[in-house]
């Protein structure tokens, strides 16, 4: 979950990082009232979009009309706060670097724009009760910043590291964050994500909820309340169902180096029922009725599950409601999947191979339209792919 700015800042400021002094608004602001101005969404880029603006005395409520205007929406959540004097803009954010598994600090010099792809970016591990984390991170800062500096900054990342564990974000990140003629260290911008996983935890912000859920599609609005997670792809070509963000992600690049891009993402919900999948095909349905999309892609790995019960519940679904676009199903039997077969199956291992052979099936399926029928993918048994064929008008042996 992404937290709006004043979300975010808010949860800094109760751990004692300082701040620029603010407030939210929803009606007009007075007309003395001067600063800069803000949206508050959850999407990057306002400064492109002119959300973010700087206002004199007098000018508040005809800058906040403007940039409400640009949203569509006359009640549109803004934030209102002091103009901090900055002597320089600094890059800084946390990371949970997935492949360590540890947390990542990310510093720049400057703020800015896609500063995270500088070349001056400065990267280094950092563990916040490590013995000797403040030295460590103290001497990777010192490449690129004089000394008293680099140990403020350090300090200063050693509390936000601490910040970023104890609330359970993915990302901490301050761009920028403003150093002051004094010395001081504020946070001029905040983009915080916190882990989906640990919501339970936490209390979601009110803000940053409502706009979660504004920004919600009808129909991923309708899949979250089934239990699962959707988000609808603009431009897509091939309306994908998966199982798990992993195989969903891995199968969005290979359609994407197909040449046929994804138009949704599925994903498990966190505590949502053990089986959404005729919802998932209803939806992706629903998707590939649009004109611009040409294929349907299931697509899934079982690890735990039988793979007879999820035959049958795929082809009961396909029965119920016939697909009216070309249809592709790959099934990738693990080994307790495998384990449930009939002595003698030969189950064998998924291979990413076959993965990507599929994508440039539903790939050449999309590109030549027409109406239904099934493509089958199986990474298994033949036993198994013939309990299918009934329900397919072609097969694709792996």
């Amino acid at each position: 979950m992404r937290l709006a700015e004043h979300d975010g800042k808010r949860l800094l400021h109760q751990h004692g990082v300082a701040i620029p002094h603010g407030m939210l608004l929803h009606a007009a602001p007075a007309k003395d009232a001067e600063g800069i101005l803000k949206a508050q969404v959850l999407e990057g880029g306002r400064g492109k979009r002119g959300l973010v603006r700087r206002s004199l005395a007098g000018e508040a409520p005809a800058v906040a009309a403007a940039i409400r205007a640009a949203l569509g929406d006359e009640a549109a959540p803004l934030l209102l706060e002091e103009a901090v004097p900055m002597a320089r803009e600094i890059y800084l954010a946390l990371r949970i670097d997935g492949t360590a598994q540890s947390i990542e600090l990310l510093c720049a010099p400057e703020g800015g724009v896609e500063v995270e792809h500088a070349a001056s970016l400065l990267r280094c591990g950092i563990e916040p009760e490590a013995p000797g984390a403040l030295e460590t991170t103290y001497a990777a800062l010192r490449v690129g910043f004089p000394p008293d500096l680099a140990a403020r900054l350090a300090r200063l990342a050693l509390r936000l590291a601490r910040i970023l564990r104890d609330e359970d974000l993915e990302l901490l990140e301050i761009n920028p964050l403003g150093v002051l003629a004094d010395g001081r260290l504020v946070a001029c911008d905040a983009k915080l994500v916190r882990d989906d996983a640990a919501t339970f935890r936490h209390a979601a912000p009110a803000l940053s909820a409502a706009l979660e859920d504004a920004a919600l599609t009808p129909l991923e609005r309708r899949a979250r309340e089934q239990g699962f997670q959707l988000v609808e792809l603009q431009g897509g070509t091939v309306a994908m169902i998966t199982a798990g963000a992993g195989l969903g992600m891995l199968m969005l690049d290979l359609l994407a180096d197909a040449g046929c891009p994804a138009a949704c993402f599925m994903d498990n919900a966190n505590g949502g029922p053990a089986e959404t999948m005729p919802d998932r095909l209803a939806a992706a349905f629903e998707i590939a009725a649009r004109p611009e999309v040409k294929a349907i892609m299931f697509f899934t790995t079982l690890a735990s599950r039988g793979l007879k019960a999820r035959v049958d519940a795929l082809a009961a679904a396909l029965r119920a409601r016939p697909p009216t676009k070309p249809f592709l199903a790959g099934i990738a039997a693990g080994q307790c999947g495998a384990a449930r077969l009939p002595a003698g199956a030969g189950a064998r291992r998924p291979r990413r191979g076959r993965r990507r052979r599929a994508a440039r099936r539903s790939a050449r399926a999309g590109a030549g339209g027409g109406g239904g029928g099934a493509w089958l993918s199986y990474s298994g048994s033949i036993p198994a792919i013939r309990m299918m064929r009934p329900y397919f008008s072609r097969s694709l042996w792996p």
